[in-house]
């Protein structure tokens, strides 16, 4: 089993930035690893939408188009955690943001929630106008 555990989320006013972090356990992460560890949001009566996820060999990253140039995703080899920097928030951002986690071992593009087999217990962020 893989634990996946949440921090950061807030409430920001529009233009502003909130830092979200997700620390993994239960697997042994090197720098060759296949995992796929990224985040996934839901706002009330929306679907689950990915935003961005990073393969853990190597840092290859992949964005939602809505997110492009204002969040940042990176992880961190000594905590095997990742983050995601938001910046120039908009109200429009305000969901439930999850972590994510995948073995990684397909070919897909791990952007639909089907493709992650563990979940963070979400962090709630909202954003005012």
């Amino acid at each position: 089993q893989v634990q996946l555990v949440e921090s950061g989320g807030g409430l920001v006013q529009a233009g502003g930035s909130l830092r979200l972090s997700c620390a993994a356990s239960g697997r042994t992460f090197t720098p060759f690893s296949s995992y796929v560890m990224g985040w996934f949001r839901q706002a009330p009566g929306n679907e689950r939408e990915f935003v961005a996820h990073i393969r853990w060999s190597g840092g290859n990253t992949q964005y939602a188009d809505s997110v492009t140039g204002r969040f940042t995703i990176s992880r961190d080899h000594a905590k095997n955690s990742v983050h995601l920097q938001m910046n120039t928030l908009k109200p429009e951002d305000t969901a439930v943001y999850y972590c994510v986690f995948a073995e990684g071992l397909g070919t897909s593009d791990y952007t639909s929630p089907g493709e992650y087999h563990y979940w963070g217990q979400g962090t709630q962020v909202t954003v005012s106008s």
